[in-house]
């Protein structure tokens, strides 16, 4: 194993970096065992660790955060293929190298074979001798080769560069895996057929070529006594081929295929010589091409694995915990009931258990109980039939109908009224139901989830929601923590979320300054994640500095006292505008004999936001007194 960094994108893409020792720092001072350039990365922004043989990634509290696979974290241990994304730069990691690349040319490897008694064979150590007049070709294509990483892109430009220099009417780039003669990517250009017609190579020049590690120049193709093995090449009448290996440190990565159909061209030594020495200089810009196809490819199926896993960022004890619960309940079929305050991701829990079920790929349908009215909730939900009422002019399937063996997400069910408390009663007990004004029973086969924010067992006491109803739903339940039971979360959201709306707003952002996060840690939530969601796309659209400020963030979040013995103190400008609008409060209220909407008046404020001034403040003990 010979763990590394490879860099895809960023002021380092395509440098690979070894992790040989017990420790490596990344950031922006030259001490680090990477450095890095760039203003979105912190001094000291993150640290691999060597465990047994595994490595952790730390972040070391940057402003910008550290990613793994899209995700903020603090400390992840490292997969093979995980995505590190440090500032501008995305890194990978790598422990265990496979490249597979797909065919994708109109190539066809011919049987026959097509040496002949004027066939030249010339060593790699020969190849550059004779080459001053040359070298301005190889010093155009050198030039030109290196500045392309698109793999299909670079075979195509080196095939019409050595068109440029060698009167050849085929072409073919063929790369193969080490130790064998089957290609695994071509590229091959007809310059005088065009695009579409396939060029034919002779396979038993590849596997010669392959296997001596040898370029070969044959004339005379069609005097070859073999050629009768080979019937499509002669009817292309090809006159002479010209095939050279690229090799790599030893080792074989393909070959560059030539050939012509002229009588009056025949290819010599000099050519010879010169697409080795092309070919050598080549060997290098195709397998970082190649190299950044592969790890391309690997982002992407590496991004589908992740988005079927969950969307959700956290790793304190109480995710951890409802990770550990939705892995568990995935896998089965049976309904669960999940519980939390407005705004924890109630939804994106639901989606998870749904994206790592065995029907993930079926629908997917969220119904908002709280959204519609129950006479459009009921034909929401169950479907009509033509006619059932007025406007119902054909037809409607249901969204129950629409999820038929995939699974459904009935969101706030706790505002569903009795009747349709009934009628979902009958779904979970039969799987049928009737459309509204049908008679005929419809069955469907899905999974059901519901969500609530509010306490159901003081609404079964009301009358408010059927006790029945209630055991069905209830057969596993998942409690969503509030956002202030995971503090330790609050700085991986704003990081992610900040990411975000960075790039949906097109603004860049380096990250969140150090008295900002404080303030976000101080903060109670009562809106939980989509309130620090809102709370980051304000801070990024109103900002005016690539770092967030204190400034940026609501009100709200500036005037909650931090806690007592906090380790970093809020700015002192917002410290003083704090006491300052502490002491009017006070004041305000002494003048008004304790009445709070008479000492609103005289602040010139909104009872409701004098109260919650006060409440935020915790100025309630000091006004007692």
């Amino acid at each position: 194993m010979n763990p590394k960094l490879t860099a895809i994108s960023g002021p380092l893409a395509t440098e690979s970096f070894p992790l040989t020792g017990e420790e490596f720092s990344i950031g922006r001072e030259i001490s680090n065992d990477l450095p890095i350039e760039d203003n979105a990365v912190s001094r000291r922004h993150c640290l691999i660790r060597k465990e047994g043989d595994r490595f952790k990634i730390n972040d070391l509290e940057s402003y910008n955060g550290t990613f793994v696979n899209d995700t903020p974290t603090k400390e992840h241990l490292l997969e093979h293929g995980d995505r590190i994304k440090i500032g501008k730069s995305l890194f990978v990691f790598l422990c265990d190298e496979t490249d597979e690349l797909p065919a994708s040319s109109p190539l066809q490897i011919d049987t026959g074979s097509l040496t002949t008694g004027s066939t030249i064979r010339l060593s790699i150590e020969n190849a550059f001798s004779s080459m001053a007049r040359d070298l301005s070709a190889l010093m155009k294509i050198s030039t030109t080769i290196n500045s392309i990483s698109d793999l299909e892109t670079l075979q195509r430009q080196l095939l019409e560069l050595i068109f440029e220099v060698l009167p050849a009417d085929r072409g073919a780039v063929i790369l193969m895996e080490e130790g064998s003669e089957e290609p695994t990517s071509s590229f091959a250009l007809d310059r005088i057929s065009g695009p579409g017609r396939t060029v034919q190579v002779s396979r038993t020049v590849l596997r010669q070529v392959v296997r001596e590690r040898t370029s070969i120049l044959s004339n005379d193709v069609l005097e070859s006594d073999d050629l009768g093995k080979a019937q499509s090449l002669v009817a292309s009448s090809i006159k002479s081929l010209l095939c050279v290996p690229l090799l790599l440190v030893n080792r074989i990565l393909g070959v560059i295929y030539l050939d012509t159909s002229n009588p009056m061209v025949s290819f010599d030594e000099g050519q010879l010589k010169l697409i080795t020495a092309i070919a050598g200089i080549a060997a290098v810009a195709l397998e970082n091409a190649r190299r950044m196809a592969w790890l391309e490819g690997e982002n992407r199926r590496l991004q589908a694995d992740i988005q079927l896993e969950h969307n959700m960022v956290g790793e304190s004890a109480p995710m951890r915990e409802v990770y550990q619960l939705i892995a568990k309940v995935a896998l089965s079929d049976s309904t669960i009931l999940i519980l939390g305050e407005s705004g924890t991701g109630k939804e994106l829990a639901a989606r998870a258990i749904h994206q790592n079920s065995r029907r993930a790929g079926r629908p997917f349908v969220a119904i908002n109980c709280a959204a519609l009215t129950d006479t459009l909730l009921e034909s929401e939900i169950f479907g009509h039939e033509k006619g059932a009422f007025t406007g119902a002019i054909s037809q409607k399937k249901g969204k129950l109908e629409v999820a038929d063996g995939g699974t459904v997400f009935l969101d706030e069910v706790g505002e569903l009224a009795s009747a349709l408390q009934a009628k979902l009663l009958r779904v979970l007990q039969e799987r049928e139901f009737e459309r509204v004004g049908g008679t005929r029973p419809v069955r469907v086969d899905i999974r059901l989830i519901a969500a609530t924010n509010r306490n159901l067992d003081e609404a079964i006491k009301d009358g408010g929601f059927r006790q029945d109803l209630y055991y069905r739903l209830n057969v596993i339940s998942l409690t969503m923590p509030p956002l202030k039971e995971r503090r330790e979360d609050i700085s991986l959201l704003a990081s992610y979320f900040a990411s975000k709306y960075s790039k949906k707003t097109q603004r860049h952002i380096i990250g969140i300054s150090t008295e900002a996060r404080m303030c976000l840690l101080n903060y109670e939530w009562p809106g939980n994640v989509r309130e620090l969601e809102n709370a980051i796309e304000r801070a990024v659209v109103l900002g005016s500095t690539e770092l967030i400020l204190p400034e940026d963030l609501p009100e709200a979040v500036l005037e909650t006292e931090p806690p007592a013995g906090g380790d970093v103190p809020i700015a002192k400008y917002h410290e003083t505008i704090n006491e300052a609008k502490k002491r009017l409060i006070i004041k305000a209220v002494e003048q008004a004999n304790g009445n709070y909407t008479e000492a609103a008046k005289l602040l010139g404020l909104q009872a409701t936001y004098l109260h919650r001034l006060i409440r935020n403040m915790n100025l309630k003990e000091a006004l007692k007194k």
